[in-house]
């Protein structure tokens, strides 16, 4: 029996098994810099179910321009010189949702603009990945000028834009990941997903 391109139904995408645990990791992936890199910031959070319980077999992967505004463009992100940002990583979650990537603070990739890193988030139970965004606060006027301009964060609910915004603490910055309920973090629709 022949088809025709018009007559292909897409199907699905597979939920995501524990195959992740030894299929994707590789060594350095979370480490965008190394972490004694004089720049390098811990970018770090949890990745919670609906009811508040960590999901341990979940696996993230940021994108993210240097601290120029450049993106870079540069091959060999899956096998770490050093010294060279690719602005990519992967870190798969711990026993207890935890999950820790050593990077830089990107820079706007415009003027006026407020950085941020991609994230995209695979996990049990999900049809397909999840995408949403980290901005990182500063202590700069420009700073909070741009977050406060920012068109795709500005868009959001008021009372959901936290949800979008990393936390600094005494160990960089944390960014939890929520699934589900009460503070679910914002995810965003992917023009071609």
């Amino acid at each position: 029996m022949s088809r025709t391109p018009g007559d292909l139904v897409a199907t699905p995408g597979q939920t995501i098994g524990p195959f992740y645990g030894y299929a994707l990791p590789y060594d350095g992936d979370s480490a965008l810099v190394p972490p004694g890199h004089p720049d390098a910031i811990r970018l770090h959070g949890r990745v919670l179910d609906g009811a508040g319980n960590p999901v341990p077999d979940a696996l993230l992967e940021i994108w993210q321009a240097d601290p120029a505004g450049r993106v870079p463009r540069e091959p060999g992100s899956l096998h770490r010189d050093g010294f060279t940002f690719t602005g990519w990583g992967r870190c798969g979650t711990d026993n207890a949702g935890h999950y820790s990537f050593t990077t830089l603070r990107p820079g706007p990739t415009k003027a006026g603009a407020a950085p941020f890193v991609a994230v995209t988030l695979f996990a049990r139970g999900l049809l397909n990945r999840l995408f949403t965004r980290t901005y990182l606060p500063g202590d700069t006027d420009d700073t909070r000028a741009a977050l406060a301009a920012d068109p795709l964060l500005s868009s959001v609910d008021a009372s959901r834009r936290g949800t979008l915004v990393a936390v600094p603490d005494e160990h960089g910055f944390a960014f939890d990941i929520r699934l589900q309920g009460e503070d679910e973090t914002v995810f965003l629709a992917h023009p071609q997903h």
